[in-house]
């Protein structure tokens, strides 16, 4: 999937693109908002993420927001502003769905997901195999070199959550979400526990492939063993 980005700051380009291509997707650099228009007037592209930073002053893309009759390519707009109104205009105006700065990696791909589900492009990944692990998401079943390990249906959500983003960090909140829903409120302790107790599974069945790493206020994330460890805090 070709995905045309509009990202002004060379740095925050290269975060998306290293999030994007973790996924699996492809994606082409416009650093003018005359750049990308021009381009998506002659090309076709699967998706257009804008980055807005902190600013409502884009008269150029605000209006083709409003008047792309005919253009229906998934647009997914970030911005810095948490503002609910500017957001409500955004999503008035065209844009199918604003995601807030600072987010996470995870969360940005979920989204670009669930626009792309919601255009019709079913993009939705029913399964992970790298680096000898196999995760099928319908069955619910893990897998590592051909092996199958028990996971709870709640410790293969978390271990579908680790391996869809490998190398990055998740937080408890996200973590909570993606298990116990968006809208329930759970403790802290309850998420370490379950992480404690599939990082202990998955340690036992496969003798230090894979590592569950703890960050202080980053949360967790999946490091294989060939990746070089992080220091932590």
């Amino acid at each position: 999937m070709n995905i045309a980005c509009h990202v002004p700051g060379e740095a925050q380009f290269e975060q998306l693109r290293v999030a994007l291509a973790r996924a699996g997707f492809a994606c082409e650099r416009f650093a003018s908002d005359s750049l990308l228009l021009r381009a998506i007037h002659r090309r076709s592209f699967d998706f257009i993420l804008i980055d807005l930073g902190d600013s409502q002053a884009n008269d150029n893309l605000f209006s083709w927001l409003t008047c792309r009759a005919g253009e229906n390519t998934p647009v997914l707009v970030l911005s810095a502003l948490r503002n609910a109104e500017w957001v409500a205009e955004l999503l008035n105006a065209g844009a199918d769905d604003v995601l807030l700065r600072p987010f996470e990696e995870v969360e940005l791909v979920a989204r670009i997901r669930a626009v792309l589900r919601r255009a019709g492009q079913r993009q939705a990944r029913r399964a992970i195999d790298m680096s000898g692990f196999q995760l099928d998401r319908e069955a619910a079943s893990f897998c590592y070199l051909g092996q199958a390990i028990e996971l709870t249906p709640r410790e293969f959500t978390m271990a579908w959550l680790f391996f869809s983003s490998p190398g990055v960090y998740i937080s408890r909140e996200t973590i909570g979400s993606a298990i116990w829903g968006t809208g329930s409120e759970v403790a802290g302790r309850t998420i370490e526990q379950h992480v404690y107790k599939l990082r202990k599974k998955l340690s036992a069945a496969l003798a230090g492939a894979v590592n569950i790493r703890t960050a202080y206020n980053q949360g967790y994330r999946l490091e294989l063993a060939e990746q070089d460890a992080a220091p932590t805090a």
